[in-house]
């Protein structure tokens, strides 16, 4: 039976419908990886459904984290979880259940993913309306389509660059494919994966911008242009005394003072030329909780590094052909730590 796998930033209930006219209260008991965790109790109303969310509680045990060194494959970050829902006699769980053993089980993998509100409750990846047991790649498509066949997934990379893209199986198991600096496609199943390759020497090699996209995996999006980076500074003052005890004071002793003088780097990049359809990219780029960008090290060309970035573009107009005739965005990014090391 294919895996069941859920979005941790979107509401996810595990619920029964209550029928019998003696129940008064409902157990939940969530599980982590096999280990209970939770314990939930609440009344119930005979002839309605009892639900408990539980993507909050799911997600305290989701750790987020990327590789740091550039180019290690990606570990998939997920957490296996099983639910189950007992119905009572009684308030607070009390007397014997009434049915033996759990009526109602909800299970399956979390991933850092959210779904949309057209996608419905309980929605679980990849969103759409895929056909069953069907490989797919884990991110936005060009033309979405139930079929196989009509699958148009693409990814826009710079020349001599190997990369990772996600995939799900049939089975739901979701996985990353590697992919190497000549290839021009992959497939999983019967589904492919263009590679568009693009030349982007006028600015050097680009920049490769890795986000949590909305189906809770690591996925590149490359800015092709130029980019800025600038430093922002920011510290409390204070006016000091000065003044000695014979009543001189010394000129080079400043009596205006700096402290918690703290600084952040930030980048505006440009995406280079993208399709129309790719206001998807940018649109999970913006609603992402976890960015990270590729630079390189600080004095050691050519030894590239990931860093924590947060974005600071924080709305974005979607772009057409027949409005921009051509797709480019400017994104600001900001370090999401401070240039001077104050980790205590």
């Amino acid at each position: 039976m294919p895996i069941n796998n859920y979005g941790l930033r979107t509401p996810l209930y595990a619920e029964t419908f209550v029928g019998n006219s003696t129940t008064k209260s409902a157990k939940l008991l969530l599980s982590v990886g096999g280990i209970l965790r939770y314990t939930i109790i609440k009344d119930v109303t005979v002839g309605e459904s009892v639900n408990f969310e539980i993507a909050e509680l799911l997600r305290d045990y989701l750790t987020v984290t990327i590789s740091e060194t550039a180019g290690a494959a990606p570990t998939v970050q997920k957490i296996s979880f099983t639910s189950t829902i007992t119905l009572y006699p009684e308030a607070n769980a009390g007397g014997l259940a009434i049915y033996p053993g759990a009526i109602s089980t909800l299970s399956g993998d979390g991933y850092e993913g959210y779904s949309k509100f057209i996608d419905e409750a309980n929605s679980s990846i990849p969103y759409r309306n895929r056909a069953n047991n069907q490989d797919t790649w884990l991110l936005a498509e060009k033309t979405p389509s139930t079929a196989a066949t009509n699958d148009d997934f693409y990814i826009f990379v710079p020349n001599n660059i190997s990369g990772y893209a996600g995939a799900m199986s049939s089975a739901g198991v979701i996985s990353y494919i590697p992919y190497s600096s000549t290839d021009t496609g992959l497939v999983i199943g019967s589904v492919p994966l263009a590679i568009n390759r693009i030349d982007c020497t006028k600015y050097g090699i680009g920049t490769k911008v890795t986000l949590i996209n909305r189906f809770g995996v690591l996925q590149d999006l490359w800015f092709f242009l130029k980019k800025v980076k600038q430093i922002t500074r920011s510290n409390e003052r204070y006016e000091a005394n000065t003044l000695l005890s014979n009543g001189t004071y010394s000129t080079t002793d400043p009596t205006t003072k700096l402290l918690n003088s703290k600084a952040k780097q930030s980048r505006t990049l440009s995406s280079g030329y993208y399709p129309e359809w790719t206001n998807a990219y940018f649109e999970e780029l913006l609603l992402s909780e976890n960015v990270w960008m590729t630079r390189e090290r600080v004095q050691q060309p050519n030894t590239p590094e990931i860093i924590p970035v947060t974005v600071r573009t924080s709305e974005m107009t979607y772009k057409t052909s027949v409005n921009d005739r051509l797709i480019e965005y400017t994104i600001d990014f900001e370090d999401a730590f401070d240039y001077i090391n104050n980790v205590r």
